[in-house]
């Protein structure tokens, strides 16, 4: 993992060595000091703010943001963006954090798995639920990746390869060893993942296919929350839309990824003036308390959105892999209700 030392009054801070069995817990990190983080194994590949989240638990993500934005923390000496890259060897400066006091540890998740769409010595594939997140941290103490490792403690190795917005239902897939997380993040880089997403959205859906391209900006609140805009001074974004099905006042959508933006396609058909049923940050807020109350119609509690599958390479034997995810059950029974209305 990754090991910490504390800066002495009037020290430079020298190299600290790296220990892949180190524990976090054992850190020193605390108000008093500021600290330098050597990063091992387990850091490398991660993003500079989940690093922070997961190392310093018990500190407001607002409170990480504004350190990383103020320039406080710094990798090789160097200011660094929250979703720089770690690699094994860099020294994070990390300053004083007050930690939440507590008075009751927080309970372990139950060693419970997902269900399972394919495994081997190399990947693991699960069919997230929706209302879970995939990792823990803005207010949620332990998503997937926590309650696979708490079900898998002998697994010394277990890495998510991607993320889904924790409403987001479906295919996620985790890498087993670092080889195979590796070569799944080139894939995803070099756009050779194949990522398929079943949309309700609000609204009589017109072309059969239809490319969506819309440069993005990513922000963060005061208070912490990931917000993304349409912005022509954002990043290059790409989506392709397919009809499925057309119901009244609704139409069922497959998105194709070609781009792997945070919300894209949430905030692309947002932009359309499609937004999809259920979404509580881009989405028609009056039309989604009506169908939380079934309204009118059947019910929808959750936001329609499930990624449905996914094509990509193996990492380690090069094989075609092709990963299908059915729909749960409350969409199925949505959409049947939709089809008799």
């Amino acid at each position: 993992m990754q090991t910490v030392s504390k800066r002495r009054p009037g020290a430079r801070p020298g190299l600290a060595r790296t220990n892949a069995r180190s524990r976090v817990a054992d850190s020193g990190i605390g108000p008093d000091q500021v600290s330098y983080v050597t990063v091992g194994d387990d850091g490398a590949g991660q993003r500079l703010d989940n690093f922070l989240l997961k190392l310093a638990k018990g500190v407001p993500k607002s409170h990480i943001y504004r350190i990383v934005r103020s320039g406080e923390v710094r990798i090789n000496r160097a200011r660094a963006g929250a979703s720089q890259r770690l690699a094994v060897g860099d020294r994070v400066r990390i300053p004083p954090l007050r930690l939440a006091a507590s008075n009751t540890p927080a309970a372990r998740p139950a060693p419970v798995m997902p269900p399972i769409l394919f495994e081997d010595e190399h990947l693991l594939v699960v069919d997230k639920a929706a209302g879970f997140a995939v990792h823990g941290g803005s207010g949620v103490t332990f998503g997937i990746i926590e309650q696979v490792r708490s079900a898998r403690p002998n697994q010394p190795f277990l890495e998510l390869v991607h993320r889904l917005d924790r409403e987001t239902s479906g295919i996620l897939l985790l890498a087993k060893t670092r080889r195979a997380l590796v070569a799944l993040h080139e894939q995803l880089r070099e756009g050779k993942v194949d990522k398929r997403y079943l949309a309700l959205v609000h609204g009589t859906w017109t072309n059969a296919r239809q490319h969506v391209r819309v440069a993005l900006r990513k922000s963060v609140t005061a208070g912490g929350e990931r917000r993304v805009s349409a912005d022509p001074a954002g990043l290059p974004s790409h989506t392709v839309i397919n009809l499925k099905q057309r119901f009244r006042d609704y139409t069922l959508l497959e998105a194709e990824l070609r781009t792997g933006r945070t919300h894209q396609i949430r905030v692309h058909l947002a932009h359309l003036g499609y937004p999809i049923a259920g979404d509580d940050k881009y989405g028609d807020f009056e039309l989604n308390k009506r169908l939380e109350r079934g309204e009118g119609g059947p019910r929808l509690r959750r936001m329609f959105l499930h990624a449905a599958q996914i094509r990509f390479r193996h990492p380690v034997s090069d094989e075609p892999m092709d990963l299908l995810s059915p729909l749960p059950r409350d969409c199925e029974d949505f959409l049947r209700e939709l089809a008799r209305a």
